[in-house]
């Protein structure tokens, strides 16, 4: 009996390590075939063909390049959003397109990526840090008449997320319909009886839902990072701030949490609802009833387009908006962002803007939330110094905004960071301005995050110790999940 339990034990081992080579060979296959850079076919088809036990498992939640299900399911439902989104591009184009100079031409790109036209008659205020953004934010909510449309990557039940979650579930209980769509992997850890409270009170509230359906039970890389909040489809707000104590500043290990939000009025609103209705479509299957009517802002003159991207898109748009706006400089690029990994195209865009003359700037935390994020970061100073970019790290607590500054027109700010996760992995929302005297307001802004950072010197890594140089390498090896 022994032997024989033996004996099969070892037949169901072989057999079993037969199936796992056969699926990591098949899985090599997939991976040399849809893998969307060369680097990461390479990487994976050797690990998945060479060691499979542990590559297998790890490919199949971290290998997906697209996220499956998306467009179909945006698609379906009587193609309701399809419709929506081209009468509302009509709209834009009959009654609000901006007339953008001759010298603007780059811009154009910006509209194809974003299906939709720059609008002129917009207004947009700068909300620096989480006292003046939440203020302004729980403000319109109260404010409300008819609905209010929440999407956020992180909420905590902490006091800032336990304040949103009273306000909605007060406004909800006024009658307005008020939707609240999250992302479950970055909000992770959210109670049950949070949700519960906020469904008991009449609030919609949705999971993002990056796993549903029988293909997608494995995406657990893909995220959704936009920050979104609609006020009856009139004001809008995008940033980098979430719903948690940190982003007040209230945790020790950061300090002083340095963001920017913006609040939004006009027909760049619309674009941002649209946004969110398409997410929401994903999530919870329906299509709300929202307000259509794209009106210009009372003396509203700038420029605008939303610009929503993500893995779902056809091409990779977030990394080519990236790429388009770094082509077109030709004074300066001023970047903020807490996660610089970028890939060896964007380098090479930035080495090519060196070369025309570019003043190239680049903002990043001092302190680390990600360690192996910000350890990458590091391996990007000897190009930088060869280069003649100049990197800073910030020092009054920590920096986690999302701005570009190109020349002295164009500003881009929103969710999307400088790395593999926002070019290809999350869904992003990005306002792109075209406004001197905005881009002005951006640079002053800028100026005094550069005051309050570092300039890093010549040789700063190589004086770091051999072990951290170390680290500084393998991280960079992890970039294209990063």
């Amino acid at each position: 009996m022994v032997e024989w339990f033996f004996d099969n034990l070892s037949l169901a081992l072989a057999a079993l390590a037969i199936a796992i080579h056969l699926s990591g060979a098949i899985s090599a296959i997939h991976a040399a075939v849809k893998t969307r850079t060369a680097q990461g076919a390479v990487a994976w088809s050797i690990s998945l063909l060479t060691f499979p036990y542990l590559a297998l498992p790890l490919y199949w939640i971290f290998g997906r390049g697209k996220f499956q299900g998306y467009v179909a399911a945006r698609r379906s439902g009587d193609l309701k959003i399809h419709h929506l989104a081209a009468a509302l591009r009509r709209l834009m184009e009959e009654r609000h397109r901006a007339d953008l100079s001759q010298d603007a031409a780059g811009l154009q790109v910006f509209q194809q990526l974003a299906g939709m036209p720059f609008t002129g008659g917009n207004a947009i205020q700068v909300l620096k840090n989480g006292e003046a953004a939440y203020a302004s934010m729980f403000a319109a909510i109260d404010r409300a008449e008819t609905y209010v449309l929440v999407q956020v990557y992180m909420l905590r039940d902490d006091d800032l997320g336990r304040d949103l979650k009273s306000r909605l579930m007060r406004r909800a209980r006024d009658g307005l319909r008020v939707h609240l769509l999250y992302d479950e992997i970055g909000s992770y850890g959210l109670p049950r009886g949070f949700v519960r409270d906020l469904r008991a009170a009449g609030v919609v509230v949705r999971p993002f839902g990056t796993t549903q359906g029988p293909v997608n039970r494995f995406q657990l890389n893909f995220r959704n990072h936009r920050k979104i909040l609609v006020i009856d489809g009139r004001i809008a707000f995008v940033g980098g701030l979430n719903f948690g104590d940190e982003y007040l500043g209230r945790n020790a290990a950061f300090g002083p949490w340095r963001d920017t939000h913006l609040q939004l009025s006009g027909p760049v609103v619309q674009g941002v609802q649209l946004a969110f209705l398409e997410d929401w479509f994903w999530a919870a299957h329906e299509v709300p009833e929202l307000m259509w009517e794209p009106e210009a802002a009372p003396a509203g003159q700038i420029v605008a387009l939303a610009l929503p991207t993500g893995p779902a898109d056809l091409q990779e748009s977030c990394e080519l908006f990236f790429l388009e706006a770094i082509r077109n400089a030709r004074e300066r690029i001023w970047i903020a962002s807490p996660y610089f990994v970028p890939d060896e195209q964007i380098m090479g865009a930035l080495e090519l803007a060196r070369l025309r003359g570019v003043e190239v700037r680049i903002l990043l935390p001092g302190k680390a939330e990600h360690m192996t994020v910000h350890l990458a970061s590091f391996g990007y100073y000897p190009a930088a110094e060869r280069l003649g970019i100049e990197i800073y790290r910030y020092q009054k607590g920590f920096l986690h905004q999302k701005v570009m500054l190109i020349d002295y027109e164009l500003v881009s700010i929103g969710t999307a960071n400088l790395d593999n996760r926002s070019f290809r992995l999350n869904f992003e929302l990005s306002i792109v301005a075209w406004d001197r005297p905005f881009a002005r307001e951006i640079e002053e802004m800028l100026r005094e995050d550069f005051a309050e950072s570092r300039l890093v010197a010549p040789g700063e890594l190589d004086e770091r110790s051999f072990w951290f140089r170390f680290a500084v390498s393998l991280s960079r090896l992890l970039t294209p999940i990063l």
